[in-house]
């Protein structure tokens, strides 16, 4: 059975429910927005090893991010610019095409930790724009990855890119 939601939960104890390694992009994820009863906004802490990222570069077309650096030091890459990150840098993800399209990398020698508040969008659109490709989430699919049960996303190729979008938990 599951705890009932309260307004307040701290960040030590968490779990990480969602662990991805997948060569360069290999993180760990948890505490979501349904553990402290958050209805318009999603949580979540992620946990970056040293010289991996979480995800491709890419933008949001429906959901925009904030983003709190809790420990260690990395990288932001938005738009054509890079900056060095380091504990306390607070990062705005804005919803928009590629000129807002943002990774983070751990370049330091240990962990990065993170906060992500993100609003939620019952359809997002989101953009690689390093590859031209994009994914759609919608709220409530219930497709799910074959080989780990987990949700996925419905992957769609743009014309400039004839190779299908990679499955984030299985391929490179």
């Amino acid at each position: 059975m599951t705890a009932p939601a309260t307004p307040l939960m701290n960040l030590d104890p968490i779990v990480f429910e969602d662990v991805e390694e997948n060569g360069p992009c290999n993180s760990k994820r948890g505490f979501s927005n349904e553990k402290i009863d958050a209805r318009q906004l999603g949580y979540k802490v992620t946990v970056l090893p040293p010289g991996k990222a979480q995800c491709p570069f890419h933008n949001h077309r429906a959901k925009e991010q904030m983003l709190l650096i809790l420990d260690g030091e990395g990288e932001l890459r938005s738009g054509d610019r890079r900056y060095p990150l380091r504990r306390h840098n607070v990062i705005s993800c804005p919803a928009g095409g590629p000129e807002v399209a943002h990774q983070i990398r751990n370049t330091g020698a240990t962990e990065l930790r993170y906060l992500a508040l993100s609003t939620l969008a019952p359809v997002e659109v989101c953009e690689y724009p390093d590859s031209g490709k994009l994914s759609i989430y919608v709220e409530g699919a219930t497709a799910r990855c074959a080989r780990c049960s987990a949700p996925r996303s419905w992957p769609i190729t743009m014309a400039a890119s004839p190779a299908p979008l990679r499955n984030r938990r299985h391929d490179p």
